[in-house]
């Protein structure tokens, strides 16, 4: 299956979840071998310590140059007689004799030890330590096959070597010592807690801090990929600074866990948000395809925490960890916090290793990734200005001002703020009680298939019969020997809804990426599980797996029966994919209607009744604001007495609270050519300015990251001229509305400073003199 494969992109020498840390050298995906191997070289060095002196000081001489007179060149001592291979322990006597030769140099072993004669026990322990880290270090050279990582292993390897000769610490030598980036990841998160939950009541932000730690733990003990993996996952990355990062975090962070002679740091206190940005994505995906796939193993207290708040938590942190604007990566951000720092220390602990158990990546399910909750009201919108910037900012004509905004979304944010509607509601959403029945683990959804190249496993096969039961009974029309083979097709998925351990329904399916289109052959649900949700949450499930899989079109015939289902699940007649895409590829059905859907990639499916539900909530709290507003009562006017005749409308009290605007002075052309054609005139005249370079065409987002997430509504010139050639401009208004939002995102996005700014300042003048010399304002 495709998403089993890309389970191992962010943790190659771990698994899935990268929850127990994996040896240097480790090379498979067995986590518990490498934790294990960390053990044996505990428990190797605990018996040499305790050897007898002469023993220690043979193992030491084989590491020691000769002292010899005659300046001997030999770096290390080999008996004449070495122990087979392996050495077998039942048979090593503890007799070691000094005047034994070396069989590179003939000197005795007592020649190359003679500066160890009185050394201390605990110098010669620690020496006996750097000696197995080395034995290791060499192993894991031989054993690994990316090559960065072999020569990070080699330096190091040579390193202790160069230790144990001069009976030195060994000093690891670079450009830059740790911390390499402040604020450090811990710091970060630490604000990010501070930053967006500190208004919460004890109990709540104990919660919080809790989810801080765990998420702080897996990023101290998780795996990094290798620069060369990387560079084929992103390969437009930065590749030079991810290698840097990659080799420090080998040696002062992975290395030492197992090479105790070495001085180790966290990851979280040396590292900021370069390496997270690195990491945070395919850590976040994999951590919540974990927790899905074991939820069953978590004890009762900790399944809340860990299926519900962890991925709300990891999806508000994201936004902090991608914005430009997000102010928890300033090094001074306790100097505008009110409040104290929330002290959240990783200490030496095992990630996860009371909440989460160990994962192994299962190959023949697709797993449907938990999808995050979409809290409206917690999520600080990208584009939302720091206090200290309010004033800085322009405010575009129209916005609802950014403290009321702040103020409702506190007020949505709060569960006792919303009422809850009751499932049988005629408000309640089509999907809200299976949703609900998910997230208490009631029923789980597994795109599974048949495959004819991996072992059979039981429980896939079960399902696949329950399938085919379930299709076969709802479907009584349908040949079963035909629901039989199309169900155990290795070609065909379908995607299953499991409650408790049995089939309940599913989708039956058929990608055709080349061609751009998934072809739904089966859909039904048993009759007696009817009635409550779940065709729609199924529906909602498969098209989130497809956005995902980057196929946006949906095919299939529907008969007489499944047109209405089909119709609510956003299909219709009208087919977006062209004729020729399909035709010879889905199969014909007799009677049938031919029904086609077009997904959204950037809508949520799972959580869009969620979303909708809570933003019909703040757009109530806004009325119910103005209506307060509105119905405030002002002194009536004295003016009249006075002998006033005549007054502007706008100075009446209160008027300006009701919305009411003054029309804008200048001709509004009510021919639609003429308009047009003077728009026409205009937008040319803009797009020849030798400042217009930087709005030509919509901005991408490899030249400027995270600018989607900053811009809310982005424009550009490019957009206007396909916008006013297909006459979507029938105002004045809307045209300059457009050409206004264009220099207002340059300024939000862009620094005072840079070029891009001055460039929408000169543009925003010219394009308002070419407005007044059309006559649309006045001059």
């Amino acid at each position: 299956m495709a998403d089993s494969a890309g389970i191992q992109q962010g943790s190659p020498a771990i698994g899935a979840a990268g929850l127990v840390p994996a040896a240097p050298g480790a090379g498979g995906t067995e986590g518990s071998g490498a934790a294990g191997g960390s053990a044996r070289i505990a428990v190797k060095k605990a018996q040499l310590r305790s050897s007898p002196r002469p023993k220690k000081l043979e193992k030491l001489g084989v590491y020691s140059s000769c002292k010899a007179e005659g300046a001997c060149k030999c770096n290390g001592w080999k008996s004449q007689n070495p122990p087979p291979t392996p050495p077998r322990t039942d048979q090593q006597s503890n007799t070691v004799n000094l005047q034994e030769p070396c069989r590179s140099c003939s000197h005795t072993l007592g020649d190359h030890v003679t500066h160890l004669e009185n050394v201390s026990e605990e110098e010669m322990n620690r020496l006996l330590g750097i000696v197995l880290d080395v034995e290791y270090l060499y192993t894991c050279v031989h054993k690994e096959e990316d090559a960065d990582t072999k020569q990070v292993y080699f330096s190091l390897f040579k390193l202790l070597r160069k230790s144990i000769l001069q009976m030195g610490k060994p000093m690891l030598e670079a450009q830059e010592s740790p911390p390499f980036e402040k604020p450090s990841i811990e710091q970060g998160v630490n604000n990010f807690v501070q930053y967006k939950f500190s208004h919460l009541p004890s109990k709540e932000r104990q919660t919080i801090m809790e989810l801080a730690k765990m998420f702080l733990n897996q990023i101290n003990y998780w795996q990094l990929e290798t620069p060369s993996q990387r560079r084929q996952r992103v390969p437009n990355d930065d590749a030079a600074g991810y290698k840097a990062n990659y080799t420090r975090w080998l040696c002062y962070c992975n290395v030492p866990q197992f090479c105790d002679s070495l001085p180790r740091y966290e990851t979280t206190q040396i590292f900021g948000r370069t390496l997270l940005r690195s990491v945070f994505t395919v850590m976040r995906k994999q951590l919540l395809e974990q927790a899905r796939q074991e939820k069953d193993k978590l004890p009762p207290e900790k399944r809340t925490l860990i299926l519900t708040h962890f991925p709300k938590f990891l999806s508000m942190l994201e936004e902090e960890v991608y914005s430009h604007s997000s102010p928890i990566w300033s090094q001074d951000f306790l100097a505008g916090a009110s409040g104290g720092q929330i002290p959240i220390h990783t200490g030496n602990t095992h990630p996860l290793r009371h909440t989460l158990p160990r994962l192994k990546p299962c190959n023949d399910v697709d797993h449907l990734p938990l999808c995050p909750c979409t809290l409206v009201g917690e999520k600080r919108k990208p584009s939302e200005p720091l206090p200290h910037e309010e004033n800085k900012r322009p405010r575009v004509v129209g916005d609802i001002p950014m403290d009321l905004i702040n103020e409702v979304m506190s007020t949505i944010a709060d569960p006792a703020a919303i009422p809850e509607t009751s499932l049988l509601s005629a408000h309640s959403a089509r999907d809200e009680a299976a949703r609900l029945e998910e997230r208490r683990g009631v029923i789980e959804f597994h795109v599974i298939g048949n495959s004819l190249n991996q072992k059979p496993n039981k429980r896939i096969l079960m399902w696949l019969v329950g399938l085919q039961n379930v299709f076969s009974h709802q479907l009584p029309r349908m040949p079963k020997e035909y629901i039989t083979r199309l169900v155990f097709d290795p070609k065909h998925k379908t995607l299953s809804l499991i409650k408790d351990g049995r089939v309940i329904g599913g989708i039956c399916f058929r990608m055709f990426p080349s061609q751009g289109f998934t072809e739904i052959v089966f859909c039904a649900v048993t009759s007696n599980e009817q009635v409550k949700g779940y065709g729609t949450h199924l529906m909602n499930h498969l098209k989130e797996y497809h956005i995902k899989h980057e196929i946006l079109n949906f095919l299939t015939y529907a008969d007489e029966y499944a047109i209405g289902y089909f119709k609510k699940q956003g299909f219709s007649k009208d087919i977006k994919v062209p004729k020729a895409k399909y035709v010879g590829y889905i199969k014909d059905y007799e009677g049938a209607t031919l029904m086609g859907c077009e997904l959204n990639p950037s809508i949520p499916y799972t959580e869009f009744s969620v979303i909708i539900k809570k933003q019909k909530e703040i757009i109530k709290k806004l009325i119910e604001r103005k209506q307060a507003q509105i119905r405030k009562v002002y002194p009536g006017l004295s003016c009249f007495k006075e002998g006033v005749r005549q007054i502007p409308i706008e100075s009446i009290p209160g008027i300006r609270e009701t919305g009411w605007k003054p029309v804008g002075k200048g001709k509004e052309l009510k021919d639609p050519d003429q308009l047009y054609s003077t728009l026409k005139t205009i937008l040319q005249h803009v797009k020849s300015h030798q400042n217009a370079w930087p709005f030509m065409e919509p901005v991408k987002k490899t030249e400027a990251p995270g600018y989607y997430q900053v811009i809310r509504f982005p424009m550009d010139l490019k957009t206007m001229s396909e916008r006013l050639k297909s006459r979507y401009y029938t105002t004045r208004k809307l045209f300059m509305a457009d050409m206004q939002r264009i220099f207002t995102n340059c300024r939000e996005y862009n620094p005072p400073e840079s070029e891009y700014y001055k460039c929408a300042n000169l543009l925003e003048k010219f394009f308002y003199t070419k407005i007044k010399e059309a006559g649309l304002i006045e001059k």
